[in-house]
């Protein structure tokens, strides 16, 4: 069903299931797995001229220990990339390109923005991958005692 599967990533915490999820997925399909982290080019361009250089080689670090996260994760082999760009754009970009089946991504990333339901990018994504998209939330840790114990045990994928 799934052969190509891209993960991305921006190493935030939230990513951290959907990346687990996204490989889980892919050895249970035997499939190929492109990890993919992107350099936010708005977020390099909005910054003062004299910082841009140094924002960029930050932010270049920050993709690689991302997507060595996820080889770290990976029992399996796969293809990392880091691209600059709208990470949206860029996302369904490299989807195109290796024609996947699949995108993993999670709802929240690095900004952890205040959106209802899915972040900015992941909305994106979601509104314009040529292929299915699949958000993983992250899971609030769960209090001893909480009702909702059951709901965010029942929200993991089953076999």
């Amino acid at each position: 069903m799934f052969e190509t599967v891209v993960v991305a990533t921006d190493g935030s915490e939230s990513v951290k299931r959907a990346v687990d999820v996204g490989l889980d997925l892919a050895n249970r399909f035997d499939a190929t797995v492109y990890a993919l982290s992107v350099i936010d080019a708005g977020e390099v361009d909005a910054s003062p001229e004299q910082l841009r250089e140094e924002l960029e080689t930050a932010l270049e670090t920050h993709a690689d220990a991302a997507l060595a996260t996820v080889e770290e994760r990976a029992s399996l082999n796969l293809t990392t990339e880091v691209r600059e760009g709208r990470p949206a754009h860029e996302i369904c970009s490299y989807a195109r390109d290796i024609d996947a089946d699949l995108v993993v991504t999670g709802t929240r990333g690095r900004h952890g923005e205040n959106r209802l339901l899915l972040g900015s990018v992941a909305e994106r994504v979601v509104r314009t991958s040529p292929v299915p998209v699949l958000t993983v939330r992250q899971l609030q840790p769960v209090a001893e005692g909480d009702s909702s114990a059951e709901s965010a045990e029942s929200d993991s994928i089953s076999a």
